[in-house]
């Protein structure tokens, strides 16, 4: 239950706002933002998988869930140590490698991760 609370805090921790953040509105925009990229943050490394997959590791545990774009949202379900964060659609912002996640369409709270390249 402990990596259930730690892996959610991480992922949806208020961040700064900052004035270079700019929307990604556009499936198609965000599929080649995230297309064979890591996301990355503190603790964890996902992809956003083409086919509508999220696969990776928090904490040292795997991490799953699938995703989709519907009306200019990031929609997604998350599950990780037996657990799931339910499904939620999350407005997207870009500044540079790093992308934003603001989660009830832009009402909640956010989490920043960094675009990598795996390896």
């Amino acid at each position: 239950m402990k990596f259930v609370i730690a892996l959610a805090t991480a992922l949806t921790t208020a961040a700064p706002a900052l004035a270079d953040f700019e929307p990604v509105h556009d499936e198609r925009n965000f599929r080649s933002l995230v297309e064979g990229r890591e996301l990355t943050r503190f603790g964890i490394r996902l992809q956003v998988l083409p086919k509508g997959e999220i696969r990776g590791r928090g904490f040292g545990m795997d991490v799953g869930g699938n995703w989709e774009w519907r009306d200019g949202y990031f929609c997604r379900t998350l599950e990780f140590g037996g657990s799931g964060d339910g499904y939620n659609c999350q407005l997207v912002l870009r500044d540079g490698a790093t992308l934003r996640f603001v989660s009830d369409q832009g009402q909640g709270d956010s989490a920043d991760l960094r675009l990598r390249n795996p390896g």
